[in-house]
């Protein structure tokens, strides 16, 4: 099966934005687009389906048109609960596909063959998770997940307490995929007002 009709994407909003004040990063402008804007164009193209994981009201996304899935799992559980949202929506509503892949809404720049190198990674090493990683660090929010991981996923979430997401994935049968990251880190990422002011050059100049 190709990566076109195995392949569903989730970009992961859910997060409660402590260093920017709250609210929804991803609704920030940079340099004309909102970060969410920036995310989609980019992960759109390389996956057969795109879904959004927030909590909340799903008002606030209505321009996107993408389906909002909010967690099932309450308390916020971190990225691992908007993950598992996605399998749950994969497995109930497009049962073919055999892959999900997450995107963070807050890192802009990420490399438009993400998905193909995950994609081809796992299959050759046949893995369940495909990890990004790049200049020695691993981006565990940048992941390829086989639907298999669902049950897993669950029963982790059940027990209330959550290991931080790299620690949980390198348990698992996992390959990781270097990404080249000299002329910019292509997974660098908004926390802060002063992050947002220095992806402004960046944003000219990566298309």
């Amino acid at each position: 099966m190709s990566i076109s009709e195995s392949v569903v994407g989730v970009i992961l909003a859910g997060g409660l934005a402590r260093r920017m004040g709250g609210g929804d990063k991803c609704l920030l402008p940079l340099a004309g687009k909102t970060l969410l804007q920036r995310t989609i164009e980019r992960a759109q193209p390389q996956v057969s389906k795109l879904l959004l994981n927030a909590n909340g009201s799903s008002l606030r996304f209505a321009r996107t048109r993408l389906p909002v899935i909010p967690d099932l799992f309450p308390n916020n559980l971190g990225p691992l609960a908007g993950i598992h949202a996605g399998l749950c929506w994969m497995q109930n509503d497009n049962p073919d596909a055999e892959w999900l892949v997450s995107f963070a809404s807050d890192t802009p720049f990420f490399p438009t063959d993400l998905v193909e190198r995950l994609f081809t990674a796992a299959n050759t090493h046949h893995a369940q998770l495909a990890v990004a990683t790049a200049k020695g660090r691993s981006h565990p929010i940048f992941a390829l997940w086989h639907a298999s991981l669902i049950s897993k996923i669950a029963g982790q979430l059940e027990q209330g307490s959550i290991p931080r997401l790299q620690d949980w994935i390198a348990q698992q049968k996992m390959v990781e995929v270097d990404f080249e990251a000299e002329a910019y880190d292509p997974f660098f990422n908004i926390n802060t007002p002063q992050d947002l002011y220095a992806a402004e050059p960046l944003a000219a100049q990566i298309k």
